[in-house]
C-alpha cells in the first residue's frame, strides 16, 4: 500500500493494485472530526451525494470548499432558491438575449447554440476533470426538486432540446448538498445520499477554530470571548443564537479596535455583530438586570 500527500492539503490516496481510495482529512484551515471525515470518505468511495445538515454558520458551505482545496479541483456553487428547478441546473435557453440581438442586429441569431447557457449541473457534467458541485440550501426549493435533482445526477447526461446536442459527463462530480433543515426532504432522496449532521462545536474545538482564523491574537481575549459567546447562546428565549462565523467576525472587530481584556469585561463591546434581533438584545438586558448574566 502506498500513501502519498497531494499538494499541501491533507488528503491521502491509498493504492492497492489498480484500486485508488481517496481519504479526506480536512485542510489547514478547515478542522474536522472523525465522524465528519468518515461521512466525506464514504461519499467519495460510493460516489454518492453528501447531504450535510446543521445550524447556519457551522461550516457546511466551507466543507465543500475544503474538499475542493484538498482535491486541487474546481468548485461549482449552485445556490438554491424557492423557484429553482432541476432543469435550471442543466441549461437555460436565453430567449430574451436572442430577441434583443434580432431587433438590434447583434450576434448570430441563426445559431441557437450561442444562446444556450449551461447551468451548474451542465458545467459539472461537461468539465474534463472531476469537480466539486455544491448544491447549497436544497430545502429552499419545492418538494419535487430533490428527487428531480437526483434523477439528473443518476443519468449523468442530458439532451439540449433546442439543438439536439447531448451532454454526457466524462466524470461523476463530487456532490455536496447542504440543508438548514427548514423542511423535510423526501425519503427516496435521503436513501441515495450519505448523510452527516454537523454538531455545533464545543468550547475547546471553537477555540481551535478561532485560532485558525486569528493565530496571533491574545489567547486570554479569545478565552473570554468564547465563554461570553456560549453564555449568549444559552440565554433563554433567544430567537437567533449567534453562529461560529459571527464569533469569528466579532473577534476580528475586537482585535482591530484594540479591545483588551479589561475593556472587554467592562463594556462587552460590538454585540451587534452577534445579536441581530431587537428581542435578543432586550433578552440580554433583562438577564443583566435580573442578575442572570455573569461576565
Amino acid at each position: 500500500m502506498v500513501q502519498a500527500e497531494v499538494a499541501n492539503a491533507r488528503i491521502l490516496f491509498y493504492r492497492t493494485g489498480v484500486t485508488e481510495f481517496i481519504r479526506f482529512q480536512g485542510t489547514a484551515t478547515y478542522l474536522t472530526n472523525d465522524s465528519l471525515e468518515a461521512a466525506v470518505n464514504a461519499a467519495l468511495a460510493l460516489e454518492r451525494p453528501l447531504l450535510v445538515r446543521g445550524e447556519p454558520g457551522t461550516g457546511k458551505t466551507l466543507l465543500a470548499e475544503a474538499i475542493t482545496e484538498a482535491l486541487g479541483t474546481e468548485l461549482i456553487h449552485w445556490p438554491v432558491k424557492s423557484t429553482t428547478r432541476a432543469q435550471d441546473g442543466l441549461y437555460v435557453y436565453d430567449t430574451v438575449q436572442r430577441l434583443y440581438d434580432s431587433r438590434f442586429g447583434e450576434g448570430d441569431v441563426k445559431d441557437i447554440r450561442h444562446y444556450i447557457k449551461l447551468g451548474p449541473l451542465g458545467r459539472a457534467f461537461s468539465s474534463s476533470k472531476r469537480v466539486v458541485l455544491l448544491i447549497d440550501e436544497v430545502d429552499k426549493a419545492d418538494l419535487e426538486f430533490p428527487n428531480d435533482l437526483l434523477h439528473e445526477l443518476d443519468r449523468m447526461r442530458f439532451v439540449i432540446t433546442e439543438t439536439g446536442d447531448e451532454v454526457v459527463a466524462a466524470q461523476r462530480p463530487i456532490v455536496v448538498i447542504t440543508s438548514n433543515n427548514e423542511k423535510e426532504l423526501p425519503d427516496a432522496f435521503l436513501r441515495r445520499c450519505v448523510f452527516h449532521f454537523i454538531d455545533f462545536p464545543d468550547q475547546e474545538l471553537m477555540k481551535r477554530i478561532v485560532k485558525v482564523h486569528h493565530p496571533a491574537i491574545d489567547q486570554s481575549l479569545v478565552d473570554q470571548a468564547v465563554v461570553t459567546f456560549y453564555q449568549l447562546r444559552d440565554l433563554p428565549r433567544l430567537r437567533k443564537r449567534p453562529s461560529t462565523s459571527e464569533l469569528i467576525d466579532w473577534i476580528s472587530v475586537l482585535r482591530r479596535a484594540g479591545v483588551g481584556t479589561e475593556r472587554f469585561v467592562r463594556e462587552l463591546p460590538f454585540l451587534g455583530v452577534l445579536l441581530k434581533k431587537e428581542q435578543d438584545i432586550e433578552t440580554l438586558a433583562t438577564a443583566k438586570k435580573n442578575g442572570g448574566w455573569k461576565n
